[in-house]
C-alpha cells in the first residue's frame, strides 16, 4: 500500500515539472503554452468590456488583411486587453488582430500574441505615464513602454501594437 502512494506522488510531481507552461522543463513565455480562443469568444469577451473593434475592410476572415480577426487570438491577449481597458479607463478600439499581414515571428498577431489598438489621447497617456520607457524597437524604430507584467506596448505612429506576453495581471 505504501509503495502505491509513493508511486502515484512520484508520477503526479513528475507529470507536473513535464508539463507545458510548469516546473523546470519549459517556461512560461514558451509558444506552445497557451490557451487559443474563437473569434466568438473574443468577441464577447470584448463586448463585456466596452471594447470595440474595427476592420478597412469590414470583416473577420484570418486569411484577408483587410479583416481584423481573432480567431486563434491566446486567452492571455483578450484578458490582457481587458486590463488595460479596465486599469486605464480610457476607451479600446482594436484595428489589428490574428489576421494575415503583419509580421512573423513567434510573438506575432497571427500567432495571437499582439493586436493593434486606435491611437486615441487617453490610452497614449495612460501608457506613457504609467510604463517604462525602454527605447526604440529594433528594425522600425518604433518607441517602446514596457509593463510590470512585461507587456510590450509600441507606438507605430498610427496606432498601438501590443505585445502581450501574460494577461498583465488579470
Amino acid at each position: 500500500m505504501k509503495i502505491r502512494s509513493v508511486t502515484t506522488a512520484l508520477a503526479l510531481v513528475t507529470g507536473a515539472l513535464f508539463a507545458p507552461g510548469f516546473g523546470v522543463i519549459t517556461g512560461a513565455t514558451d509558444a506552445h503554452a497557451v490557451t487559443k480562443i474563437s473569434h466568438a469568444t473574443a468577441t464577447s469577451m470584448f463586448r463585456s468590456s466596452g471594447i470595440t473593434w474595427s476592420s478597412s475592410g469590414g470583416c473577420s476572415d484570418r486569411n484577408n488583411p483587410t479583416c481584423t480577426s481573432f480567431e486563434q487570438l491566446n486567452l492571455a491577449t483578450a484578458k490582457g486587453a481587458q486590463t488595460l481597458r479596465s486599469a486605464s479607463g480610457c476607451a479600446l478600439n482594436i484595428t489589428g488582430g490574428t489576421e494575415a499581414g503583419h509580421a512573423s515571428g513567434t510573438y506575432s498577431h497571427w500567432n495571437g500574441y499582439k493586436l493593434d489598438y486606435s491611437k486615441y489621447t487617453c490610452v497614449g497617456n495612460y501608457i506613457r505615464n504609467t510604463f517604462t520607457y525602454i527605447g526604440a524597437r529594433p528594425g522600425d524604430g518604433a518607441p517602446q513602454w514596457k509593463s510590470g507584467s512585461g507587456n510590450i506596448y509600441a507606438d507605430e505612429g498610427s496606432h498601438w501594437d501590443v505585445l502581450y506576453y501574460n494577461c498583465g495581471g488579470c
